[in-house]
C-alpha cells in the first residue's frame, strides 16, 4: 500500500512525473490537476485520474527513472552508467562514512546513498553554495536525506583527518586538493575522480603518484541504446558517448 512520504511515478506511455506524496497536496500537470489522496492508500499497479479523467498509471520509480526523467538539473549530472560502476568500484556498502565533492545536481549521491543506508552517511561536500538547495530536493525526491549530509565548503578548508572510507570527487582541478583528500581518507580507502579532459587525467595522475596513492586505474565508460523494433533492430540515431574519465586509486 502506498503510503505519504513516498515518491511515485505517475505515466501515461508518454509522459511520466515524479511526486512525494504529502497528504492534502495537489499536483498539476497539463493533462490535469491529480490529488496526492487520491493516491495515498492505493496499490502500485493501481490507476488514478486528473481532473480532467486523464489515466496514469502508478508504478514505484526506480532510481534510474528518478535520476534521468525525475531530478531537476542545475549541473550536468554523472550518468547512471558511470554512478553505479563508481559505486562497485568503491566498495560502497552499508555503513560506510563516504566523502563527496561536489555534489552538483545530486545524481551520484542518490546512489550512493542507497548503497550505504541504512548506517552510513554520504558527506558531501560544495563549494557552490547556488547547488546545494536543489540537489537537496533531488535526494528528497528519491527518499535518501537522512543518509546525506551537504556542507558549504570547498576541499581547500581541513576535512576531518582519517575519517572516510571511500570517497569520490568531481572538481575542476582536483589535483589541487590531493594532500587534504589524503589527510581526510583512512588507510588503503579507495578513492575516485571524474574529469572531462585528458590533460585534467595527466594532472591529477601526477599528484596521485606524487601522493603515494596505489592501484591507479584510468577508464571511460560507454552506452548505446538500440531502437526496440524487432523487425529493424539498430542504434539509436544518438548516444550519450563521452561524458567524462573516471580515475581510481588507494590511499597508501
Amino acid at each position: 500500500m502506498i503510503k505519504e512520504g513516498e515518491t511515485v511515478q505517475l505515466t501515461d506511455g508518454k509522459h511520466s512525473f515524479f511526486l512525494r506524496l504529502k497528504k492534502g497536496e495537489v499536483f498539476g500537470t497539463h493533462r490535469g490537476n491529480i490529488n496526492h489522496d487520491d493516491i495515498i492508500g492505493k496499490e502500485y499497479g493501481s490507476e488514478v485520474f486528473s481532473h480532467t479523467g486523464h489515466r496514469f498509471l502508478i508504478v514505484r520509480p526506480t532510481l534510474h527513472d528518478i535520476i534521468l526523467y525525475g531530478i531537476k538539473r542545475k549541473t550536468q549530472i554523472i550518468y547512471p552508467k558511470d554512478s553505479a560502476y563508481i559505486t562497485l568500484k568503491l566498495g560502497i556498502t552499508d555503513g560506510m562514512k563516504v566523502l563527496e565533492s561536489g555534489v552538483g545536481s545530486g545524481a551520484l549521491t542518490i546512489v550512493m546513498a542507497n548503497a550505504v543506508k541504512p548506517s552510513g552517511k554520504i558527506y558531501c561536500y560544495e563549494r557552490e553554495e547556488k547547488y546545494i538547495q536543489n540537489a537537496y530536493r533531488n535526494i528528497t525526491l528519491a527518499g535518501l536525506e537522512q543518509y546525506v549530509e551537504i556542507k558549504h565548503q570547498s576541499l581547500e578548508e581541513k576535512l576531518p583527518e582519517n575519517f572516510f572510507d571511500a570517497g569520490f570527487i568531481d572538481v575542476r582541478e582536483p589535483w589541487l586538493y590531493i594532500e587534504n583528500i589524503k589527510k581526510s581518507l583512512k588507510k588503503g580507502a579507495p578513492v575516485g575522480f571524474l574529469v572531462p579532459t585528458t590533460n585534467q587525467v595527466s594532472e591529477t595522475l601526477k599528484a596521485l603518484k606524487e601522493g603515494r596513492f596505489i592501484d591507479l586505474q584510468v577508464v571511460e565508460l560507454l552506452e548505446r541504446y538500440y531502437k526496440p523494433v524487432p523487425d529493424r533492430l539498430r542504434p539509436e540515431d544518438r548516444m550519450v558517448a563521452h561524458t567524462g574519465y573516471l580515475i581510481f586509486g588507494k590511499n597508501d
